[in-house]
């Protein structure tokens, strides 16, 4: 028996409901705010990544699923989506018609890591990006957004963790602090923390290890370290968050793990998912646009694990599971080719069928009919078919009507419909 490839999953119905539900709303009120949708390749080119994600970050030095085609050009399974809206949104200069846009999109990324609850190798997005607005509120509008869906999901564990990365200028007497502070702890960092705090020591603050994650708690904070003009945008987000009055954390170790991003950083951290606390996150990234041959243009952003979201909604199964308007019990053979077509007219109506093509008891459909909880049931066998009439029975209230052959499937309908 051939298996899954360890890290991926089937997303079986009873299961996919949810999945269609949190799609659906977070459209609606995407749409709701402006933003189109866009749908990306799920292969790219791989220097795509390498010069969006960092080089040196985790994602681009040991997770990502890249293979040279034919020709020799290496290309990967894209580990995230914003690179991609960055490129389309450079190759079809839609900057020129109007610099600011909003896009979502929903799909599949791919990354080689170890397996564990709400991490899967192939795993899904929800992502938001603006392009074209620096200002500060619009970093906030897309929190709100982020929590505004989790609250219509019925998540009840969600919070977002807010920092500001400031700019290249407030950076660079930071890293120096940083890499000064480092050297102290170098006993206590990992390998690739080792290299990293020579190379980007940023990239250190992301770091997931336990004995790195303890050697940090006394590094300096970014946001002691701010230019005026950075300083000034992370207070507007900070107001703006109290105005929608939307708790929130100030986490000054906040990094996230891509290189692009500048000034607000956040992720929307649960509780409901053990050690993989983070459900979303995302924030500014103004010079990608530049870096990957586009104008100068600001963006911001966010993805929400759709994998993990799906997995802590309060949104139950039993709610969503779609179950037939009516199930058609054919007895003899002179019947089903009848129930057949009125089973095809009546899903032209709109109204879900259900039947049985073998030649099973009426009782072993009737059971059948009830398992799959059919609000209705069509009776028709050789006696019905000469008396001109079949039976309708309704399963909750068990009463039966008698209903004529001709125009059936408008007489039903009109019946189930009252």
């Amino acid at each position: 028996m051939i298996q899954l490839i360890r890290g991926f999953k089937d997303i079986l119905p009873g299961e996919v409901e949810i999945w269609q539900n949190i799609e659906k709303t977070a459209r609606s009120l995407f749409e709701d705010f402006g933003f189109k949708e866009i749908r990306l390749p799920i292969l790219e080119r791989t220097e795509l990544f390498a010069r969006s994600i960092g080089e040196d970050t985790d994602i681009v030095e040991k997770e990502m699923y890249t293979f040279p085609d034919k020709k020799g050009d290496l290309i990967t399974l894209r580990p995230e989506a914003t690179a991609s809206v960055v490129r389309s949104y450079i190759q079809h200069k839609m900057y020129a018609k109007d610099p600011v846009q909003k896009f979502y999109s929903i799909g599949p990324m791919f990354r080689r890591e170890r397996p564990q609850k709400g991490r899967y190798r192939q795993f899904y997005q929800i992502n938001a990006e603006v392009f074209g607005i620096d200002s500060p509120f619009i970093d906030a509008q897309l929190i709100f957004l982020a929590v505004k869906l989790f609250s219509m999901l019925e998540v009840t564990d969600a919070k977002p963790h807010i920092n500001s990365l400031g700019c290249p200028k407030c950076r660079l007497n930071f890293k120096e602090s940083l890499s000064i502070f480092l050297s102290s702890v170098t006993e206590k960092l990992c390998r690739d923390c080792l290299r990293r705090s020579k190379k980007n020591p940023l990239r250190v603050l992301d770091c997931k290890s336990s004995s790195c994650r303890e050697a940090i708690i006394d590094a300096p904070a970014i946001i002691d370290y701010l230019c005026p003009e950075c300083s000034q945008h992370f207070e507007t987000v900070k107001y703006a968050l109290e105005k929608f009055k939307i708790p929130f954390v100030i986490d000054k170790h906040l990094v996230r793990g891509l290189d692009y991003y500048t000034r607000t950083t956040f992720e929307i951290q649960t509780g409901l998912l053990g050690a993989q606390n983070a459900v979303a996150g995302g924030g500014r990234y103004d010079g990608l646009v530049k870096a990957l041959g586009g104008p100068d243009q600001p963006a911001t952003g966010f993805a929400i694990g759709l994998d993990r979201l799906a997995e802590i909604t309060g949104l139950r199964n039993k709610d969503l599971l779609q179950k037939p308007d009516i199930y058609i019990a054919a007895l003899g053979e002179k019947s089903r080719p009848l129930a057949f077509e009125w089973s095809c007219n009546f899903g032209l109506e709109g109204i879900r069928p259900e039947m049985d093509l073998s030649n099973r008891s009426l009782k072993s459909q009737m059971k059948r009919a009830d398992r799959l909880k059919a609000s209705y049931v069509l009776i028709v066998g050789d006696n019905e078919l000469e008396e001109g009439s079949v039976i309708l029975r309704n399963m909750t209230t068990k009463k039966q009507i008698s209903i004529p052959i001709e125009s059936l499937v408008e007489k039903v309908k009109a019946e189930i419909r009252l």
